[in-house]
């Protein structure tokens, strides 16, 4: 089979154009490395939803950043995937920062961002008492939002499986060539063809059209068919999840003045309930390095002071550490390639990368339209996901679904009161999920103050019996984080 299609990368830029080609009659194939979806850079992420007054104007970030801003309300309604629009505050810490919230607001009014407002330091103190009254003034953005980013990017990638597209799970690009209507390999990859995408384990796929969207591995696919055009490199950024007692802390996102560095730390509420502190920035080579260090814990926490000196890191539940994708050029990479036809590049989407996803996937249907692509409108696309929530029902509500099935009423995860129902839900979604943190990311159980110590040996029972598989083949996370060692065929061997 030749796809018409194929996505290389299924983060929050991938599972976006994902759905969005679901719109057509396409074969569509979506193709990721790891064991699921959303485990590169959108897995762990400020989740902030940006305003759009900090990118420079003309640029492709300004653009997409308020372009997708303004999707979100509704497509997070569309996909039950939880969204708040708390609005954001960036603050002044000193005198000398008041001019720079003025070229602020002045850049985000270019760019088109709604409400923006420059206050003193008395309205910051009536907007979030729990600042430092050392604080000189602030910017507020009503538009700016927070959302669960590794459920969006389920969701996305799930709505389009439910319209047509196919996901390639485990699926290591390590070679991409460009044939003829012959199946001859072409010298010059200007000229129409088709491409042949290889993976580690030796199969392979073929398809009309490629996108790259492989995140921090955006330079690495687009040089495995293209001449090197550009360079992605991983900015690591290290975080503090509070418990939800301090989740009340903060109403809005509180920013400071942003840096070259980008938006420096920031304190936020969740969606789910929880405070978010952080990141750091650091630039390194590693594009696998998820650690946490103590000197950039220590710098979130000391940098955190200067915004509020309220936040208890007592009741600190986890501490991560996210990579964002940092270009060699200055703006998002969505182009054409111009020496291969039929490849799109969709490269070095840093911050606001996860706000802006939506927008790009519009325009990236439209550069495949240039290559050459058909669209022809598809009838049958269903824009709608429906996922069950347990604790945000009424009374009412839940015994009506307790009634139904009796799976409802087992509470699995006490901190996030996470259900059975739920959690089987999760697994026998359209895109289920096959290891404790897929569920976890799904849905949350594992996600409170005990971090899965009670519910965690529970959720792995459930997987076990869901997919009928023995215990001892559940995973934690990516491939080879196997929980238990027991008796098994394998191990006997």
């Amino acid at each position: 089979m030749t796809y018409d299609v194929a996505i290389i990368g299924a983060g929050v830029i991938g599972s976006a154009l994902f759905r969005e080609l679901g719109k057509y009659r396409l074969s569509t194939a979506l193709i990721e490395k790891e064991n699921d979806v959303a485990l590169g850079c959108s897995r762990a992420n400020s989740a902030i939803v940006h305003a759009g007054y900090d990118p420079p104007t003309g640029t492709l970030m300004a653009r997409f950043n308020v372009e997708g801003n303004r999707m979100y309300p509704q497509l997070c309604a569309e996909l039950s995937v939880p969204f708040r629009q708390n609005g954001s505050l960036i603050v002044a810490l000193t005198d000398d920062e008041l001019p720079q919230l003025q070229r602020l607001y002045e850049n985000g009014i270019r760019n088109g961002v709604e409400g923006l407002e420059v206050v003193d330091a008395d309205a910051v103190r009536l907007l979030e008492p729990n600042l430092k009254e050392s604080i000189r003034g602030a910017l507020v953005a009503p538009t700016g939002g927070i959302v669960g980013s590794y459920e969006f990017t389920t969701a996305l990638a799930e709505n389009g499986v439910v319209n047509g597209g196919k996901v390639l799970l485990n699926s290591e690009v390590v070679k991409i060539d460009k044939l003829d209507k012959d199946g001859v390999l072409l010298e010059d990859k200007k000229r129409d063809g088709y491409f042949r995408i290889t993976f580690k384990n030796g199969s392979s796929v073929d398809a009309r059209f490629i996108v790259n969207a492989a995140g921090i591995y955006s330079d690495v696919v687009q040089q495995f068919i293209g001449k090197k055009r550009f360079s992605v490199k991983p900015r690591k950024g290290e975080y503090y999840i509070l418990d939800k007692r301090q989740g009340n802390l903060v109403d809005r996102t509180i920013f400071m003045c942003p840096s070259k560095l980008g938006k420096g730390v920031l304190i936020s509420p969740t969606v789910h309930g929880n405070l978010l502190v952080g990141p750091d920035a650091q630039d390194g080579d590693d594009k696998e390095d998820f650690s946490t260090t103590k000197q950039g814990l220590d710098f979130v926490r000391n940098m955190s002071k200067l915004l509020s000196d309220k936040v208890d890191f007592g009741d600190a539940i986890r501490n991560f550490a996210g990579l964002r994708s940092l270009p060699d050029g200055k703006d998002f990479i969505i182009e054409r390639d111009p020496d291969v036809a039929g490849l799109v590049n969709l490269a070095g989407i840093k911050s606001p990368g996860l706000t802006s996803a939506p927008a790009i996937a519009l325009y990236a249907v439209q550069l495949l339209a240039d290559c050459g692509l058909e669209l022809n409108d598809n009838p049958d696309f269903n824009p709608n996901r429906e996922e069950i929530r347990f604790s945000s029902l009424s009374d009412e509500e839940k015994l009506e679904l307790v009634a139904k099935n009796p799976l409802y009423g087992r509470v699995i995860c006490r901190c996030e009161e996470v259900t059975e129902g739920e959690i089987v839900d999760a697994i026998r979604r359209p895109l289920g999920a096959r290891t404790l943190d897929a569920v976890k990311r799904r849905c949350r159980p594992g996600s409170g103050r005990c971090q899965g110590g009670f519910c965690g040996p529970r959720v792995l029972e459930i997987l076990s019996r869901e997919l009928g598989v023995e215990r001892e083949s559940i995973q934690k996370d990516k491939d080879g984080s196997y929980i238990l060692l027991g008796n098994t065929k394998e191990s006997r061997n």
